[in-house]
């Protein structure tokens, strides 16, 4: 998949008061810890994802996987990109990390996807209209913070 072809769906940021190599290390161990919570296997199950499961190396590589995505490069303290397909949607959240002055770095996350066919279009408004997605990167993001600092 192309990921530079998906849709553009969004983009959110943190300024994080810390050095891009330590983010990066507390990016990889939060979306671990938040895939890993009761429930999201299952649904990746339900919505048909390729990815139903963690797995792989650690820290996040390439190949690696967690339920809904997986690991499609990975270029440690730079940029880390993850894909995924369900019956719903096809999608890509590439998280890029840049250093912005002295012991701070901004994390960006941008999602890109597509949602094909009625019930695609449906699947797009429940997670994305509904403001859903937002506040689940918003609350991603700032736990990376959080740790990072």
């Amino acid at each position: 998949m192309d990921i530079a072809s998906l849709p553009f769906v969004d983009e959110h940021a943190e300024v994080i008061a810390a050095e891009a190599e330590d983010i990066w290390r507390h990016l990889g161990e939060v979306l671990d810890e938040s895939f890993s919570r009761p429930g999201i296997a299952g649904y990746a199950r339900l919505v048909g994802s390729a990815d139903r499961t963690a797995s792989g190396p650690r820290p996040l590589a390439a190949g690696s996987t967690l339920p809904g995505f997986r690991v499609v490069a990975a270029v440690p303290g730079r940029e880390l990109v993850l894909q995924g397909t369900h019956r719903f949607s096809t999608y890509a959240l590439v998280f890029r990390l840049e250093h912005v002055g002295l012991g701070r770095s901004r994390l960006r996350a941008e999602s890109r996807a597509t949602f094909p066919g009625l019930a695609g279009g449906f699947y797009r408004r429940l997670v994305i209209g509904t403001g859903g997605h937002a506040v689940g990167m918003h609350r991603l993001l700032s736990s990376i913070r959080s740790r990072s600092e």
